[in-house]
């Protein structure tokens, strides 16, 4: 009764309570299509990238680009969906998705990467886990 969670509220805080494209409802910072940031975009939470960033975008979590979505510069992640622009370094410390409509111009390092049919990307390409301290 008192003091005590439901299990509901205990499930709120796990994996179980992202979406289909890894996201945490409610902790994401989503980047709408039509907005353009210049500069350095950095974040503690999930990324949800429409719009476009012409610098760095640096996330301590997920970052899922839609097909509008563009960055002009460097991102550094843990884990990422790609299906729009990446022109210059994508370092991914996880998992690095690259869907049907993704086209990546520049560097890839990541430990893991899964490549859907009709992907792109040109450029040098480092995968495992040599490409980061242990």
């Amino acid at each position: 009764m008192f003091g005590r969670k439901s299990k509901e509220n205990l499930k709120s805080n796990s994996k179980e309570s992202a979406n289909s494209e890894g996201l945490t409802p409610g902790t994401t910072c989503v980047i709408a299509s039509g907005t353009r940031i210049e500069g350095t975009f950095s974040s503690t939470e999930d990324v949800r990238l429409d719009g476009v960033i012409v610098g760095e975008l640096k996330c301590n979590k997920r970052v899922v680009m839609g097909q509008s979505g563009q960055v002009d510069g460097n991102v550094i992640t843990v884990d990422s969906a790609v299906k729009g622009k990446v022109k210059g370094e994508i370092t991914v410390s996880g998992e690095l998705h690259l869907h049907e409509t993704a086209n990546i111009d520049g560097i890839i390092t990541a430990r893991k990467m899964i490549v859907d049919s009709g992907a792109s990307y040109s450029g040098e390409c480092k995968i495992g886990d040599q490409y980061f301290k242990k």
